[in-house]
């Protein structure tokens, strides 16, 4: 899946990145989003770009072309049951 089809709030992990420009890869690659990384969705545009997600404790705004070429996988949350 592609991290256009999250939703504002999702977890997810970079799986890969498809192959693309090799600038926007190492680009990614340089701050931070390699695969096993986990990230927060935090908010989308109005027109879809650019998307903000939070990624090993920062804030980072992608553009769609950065954005369309990571796959990830959504991960769901644990649920808390020490309460």
């Amino acid at each position: 899946m592609h991290l256009s089809e999250l939703q504002c709030g999702n977890h997810a992990e970079v799986v890969s990145f498809d192959s693309g420009e090799r600038f926007y890869r190492q680009k990614l690659l340089a701050m931070g989003l390699t695969p096993g990384t986990s990230f927060k969705l935090i908010r989308v545009a109005p027109l879809g770009d650019p998307v903000e997600i939070q990624v090993r404790g920062y804030s980072l705004s992608l553009r769609k072309a950065e954005a369309n070429i990571l796959n990830v996988k959504k991960v769901v949350a644990a649920c808390d049951n020490s309460k």
